[in-house]
């Protein structure tokens, strides 16, 4: 079974000052067209070459991507591996705080 938060969610725990090691599983220009600041990007197209960057950031490994389909991916990829990782079910789709666009 899938860990998952809505973006709401995911929202309501970096306003509250959780600790968490967002990543964005998108590709470079949907990530300039806008990202959540505390995010990571490590894009699903270059996952296999990065996954040891996972782990580089302390805090709770959650994946992000538009929809939540490509993230949750990667969040059956890691949880066969072993690891414990939350999928954000509505991706940025459902994300409603600020974004920062470009790099």
């Amino acid at each position: 079974m899938m860990n998952e938060i809505t973006a709401d969610e995911l929202q309501a725990k970096l306003e509250a000052g959780e600790l968490i090691n967002l990543i964005d599983v998108r590709e470079p220009d949907e990530w300039e067209a806008g990202h959540i600041e505390q995010a990571r990007l490590i894009p699903l197209s270059e996952f296999n070459t990065r996954v040891e960057e996972v782990h580089a950031v302390e805090g709770d490994v959650i994946f992000i991507c538009r929809s939540g389909a490509r993230s949750g991916r990667v969040c059956e990829f890691m949880r066969l591996q072993g690891f414990e990782v939350t999928n954000v079910s509505d991706g940025n789709l459902g994300w409603h705080g600020p974004v920062v666009l470009g790099q």
